[in-house]
């Protein structure tokens, strides 16, 4: 059974909520990290599914970081993760 794609490649996204590491993040020491505060910027750069259940999208998406925009290394997001809302936490 094929799902049904929310987000497409390049579509701009925002945070929904702080996204946390879950303990699979490499480059942060604390396996609870903020790994990308709530209401940031980023781009969808990848599509798939959740290898342990595949009924479940994941997006990677790159975050703005840092002043100048430019973008961070992609982070694995769900689909209620993230939101097309430019107003969140504003």
């Amino acid at each position: 059974m094929e799902t049904a794609q929310q987000y497409h490649i390049g579509d701009m996204v925002f945070a929904a909520e702080d996204i946390f590491n879950d303990g699979g993040m490499p480059g942060f020491e604390d396996e609870e990290a903020l790994i990308v505060p709530s209401g940031l910027r980023g781009v969808i750069v990848h599509f798939g599914v959740a290898e342990m259940d595949e009924t479940k999208e994941i997006y990677l998406v790159q975050f703005e970081n840092g002043p100048d925009g430019s973008l961070g290394a992609p982070i694995g997001c769900l689909p209620e993760e993230l939101t097309q809302d430019s107003t969140v936490n504003q």
